[in-house]
């Protein structure tokens, strides 16, 4: 007969299994398998093709938490799918400025709906990343992005706060490469290679065509003369070089004799000057005096004049030191002008 079996034995060994998985999970857990957690929901527009339960939620590359349900709605007034995600978030993986926990999940229901509010206003968004191109598998990226619009659906999904999704980047790639092909194949390419096997033709005749051949053959003769002519200008250059060189030695130096005969001059007009001075001085008052007694011959010849016929040689006299001192005169003024008139003559 078999041994009867001993309840207590069974007992034990459930209660030590159960003992170690309790510890096990505190050990690899870190404690934080009990900790509270948090649960928003996200409404995508675009397929959620390959993204599955389990995947990660992270912040700037950081895990945050899990994707923790996924569901498929259909509505039946706007005649369209909803596709609600939610997302467990592990509160304690982010910390305040100070380095303290950042415990949202502890604050009240009606306070941590205000700080979310406070988030999605600062630019908090939801989008799907691809974890791998080759997998294919996706992820939730919690980033903020202020620039883009607050889209929020109003739907109550089990009493769980909405966090507004984003356009994924692939979904903006595939519309932006989607306009490009559009616009590829609005454009006319059937006219556009006629045009350009057109074009190709009559490139390929007018190459092999004879003015073509003529052109290049005059061408290659007019390379050759000049090749010829820049020979012959590098064998006269340096002697023409070296007679320019000459020439201009020789320009400078009649500047050189230029100049001196011009300093030369210069001195000679002042020395005449100086030495003409005092002739002007001696002139002028010679005139002065010529005048003065030209002044008192008139007078003496008005005295006289009416006792004195007009053609007398007396009132000849009177006329002849009259013009005599006007010719003084202009000897002077001319002289004062024209000092220079003693050495090379008065000018025309």
């Amino acid at each position: 007969m078999s041994k009867p079996v001993n309840a207590m034995a069974i007992g034990g060994f459930l209660i030590g299994g159960m003992a170690l998985l309790i510890a096990a999970l505190l050990v690899f857990g870190g404690g934080q398998f009990f900790k509270p957690k948090m649960h928003w929901v996200v409404y995508f527009e675009t397929s959620l093709n390959g993204l599955n339960l389990g995947a990660p939620v992270k912040v700037q590359g950081v895990q945050v938490g899990i994707v923790k349900e996924i569901e498929l709605q259909l509505d039946r007034n706007r005649q369209r799918l909803m596709k609600p995600v939610v997302l467990e978030i592990e509160p304690w993986r982010l910390a305040s400025p100070d380095g303290s926990p950042f415990e949202l999940s502890l604050i009240p229901g009606s306070e941590r709906a205000a700080e979310l509010k406070k988030m999605i206003a600062a630019g908090l968004r939801a989008r799907l990343e691809v974890q791998s191109i080759l997998t294919g598998l996706l992820y939730v990226d919690l980033d903020f992005h202020p620039e883009q619009p607050v889209r929020l659906t109003g739907l109550d999904y089990k009493n769980m706060p909405e966090v507004p999704s984003i356009t994924p980047t692939v979904d903006e790639v595939r519309a932006t490469l989607e306009d490009v092909v559009k616009k590829i194949r609005s454009m006319p390419l059937d006219q556009m290679v006629a045009d350009v096997s057109a074009t190709v033709a009559d490139i390929r005749k007018l190459v092999g065509s004879e003015e073509t051949q003529k052109s290049q053959a005059a061408l290659t003769k007019a390379l050759q003369n000049a090749e010829s002519l820049l020979s012959r200008l590098d064998k006269q250059l340096p002697g023409f070089i070296d007679r320019m060189n000459k020439t201009m030695g020789s320009i400078g130096q009649s500047s050189t004799d230029i100049s001196t005969t011009a300093q030369a001059t210069t001195a000679a007009v002042r020395d005449l000057q100086t030495s003409t001075g005092p002739v002007m001085k001696a002139a002028e008052q010679t005139l002065l005096k010529a005048t003065d007694a030209l002044e008192s011959t008139q007078v003496a010849a008005g005295n006289i004049a009416d006792t004195t016929a007009n053609d007398s040689s007396l009132q000849g006299s009177v006329v002849e030191l009259t013009k005599a001192a006007q010719s003084l005169r202009a000897l002077t003024d001319y002289l004062e002008r024209h000092p220079d008139s003693l050495l090379f003559g008065k000018e025309d």
